[in-house]
């Protein structure tokens, strides 16, 4: 099973890739995606979802279709839903967000205990 490191790790690295076909491959800032991060917390929003922090900007998204919920990520934007629609990024996402909220359920069952 994939973990959110893994999803930070393979969103950075296809960022960094895109970027450095594009023209101004010179003016990249590499160390600006050492910190991309990565959430899903089902007490925030019942709905499946994603929320990516690129530097200063976050942004949401839905799991189902990769509708922006909330925020923002500016340039960076177009490439994040790019990343979403390559092949098995969708259902490594689903899945992690299954374990999060089994993960919310069995904290809920231990704070009624």
């Amino acid at each position: 099973m994939a973990t959110i490191k893994d999803v930070e790790d393979g969103l950075k690295n296809f960022i960094i890739q895109e970027q450095s076909d594009a023209h101004n491959r010179g003016s990249i800032n590499h160390a600006k995606y050492n910190n991309i991060k990565v959430t899903m917390d089902p007490t925030k929003e019942a709905q499946p979802h994603i929320t990516i922090r690129i530097s200063i900007s976050e942004a949401t998204f839905l799991l189902a279709d990769f509708t922006k919920l909330n925020g923002g990520l500016g340039y960076e934007e177009r490439l994040v839903l790019k990343w979403f629609g390559r092949y098995g990024v969708k259902e490594k996402l689903t899945e992690l967000w299954s374990s999060a909220e089994k993960s919310k359920s069995s904290d809920d069952d231990d704070d009624e205990k």
